[in-house]
């Protein structure tokens, strides 16, 4: 079995995925991760943050982290209106806002709808996929939105605490 397959937590019951664009492309991430959807405001600037990290907010007295998806994946136009969305999640024990271009929709998928991503080597880094699966004809890119946001390069949690423990 594919490793991202393995890691998966699909199973043959359906799961519910929310959508959403990055660009021209179609992401879905687990719903189950969403704690609610709101307009962009301009966060507070963080000095010396990577360029994907745009700031922070304070949302009802909790500082969350605005990622920018765009820019981490390096798709879209990285433009801020009032169209622009922040999908705010709840990743082990921790709030985090991500931006993207819009929502779509929820699906529900399980295991035998789930492709694996293609193996692109080196040129492409596919830790953070679940993998592919097709919905009304359109590729929907399934991200593993708990490995990335705990990832690491992210820098949003403190290395020295394994992510396994923030359950």
């Amino acid at each position: 079995m594919e490793p991202a397959l393995q890691k998966s937590s699909l199973t043959t019951v359906d799961q519910e995925f929310l959508t959403f664009t990055l660009g021209d492309e179609n992401y879905a991430l687990d719903i189950l991760t969403v704690k609610e959807i709101r307009g962009y405001e301009n966060p507070t600037k963080i000095a010396n943050a990577p360029p994907f990290i745009k700031g922070v907010i304070n949302l009802r007295g909790d500082i969350v982290p605005i990622v920018d998806l765009r820019i981490k994946f390096s798709v879209g136009q990285a433009t801020y209106d009032e169209f622009t969305i922040v999908i705010v999640l709840h990743i082990h024990n921790r709030i985090v806002g991500i931006v993207v271009d819009g929502v779509s929709d929820v699906v529900s998928l399980n295991k035998d709808q789930l492709r694996p991503p293609p193996d692109f080597g080196v040129a492409f880094d596919s830790r953070y996929l679940l993998g592919l699966a097709t919905i009304n004809e359109q590729m929907i890119i399934l991200v593993d939105i708990n490995e990335l946001i705990s990832s690491e390069e992210m820098g949003l949690f403190d290395s020295t605490v394994s992510v396994s423990s923030k359950e």
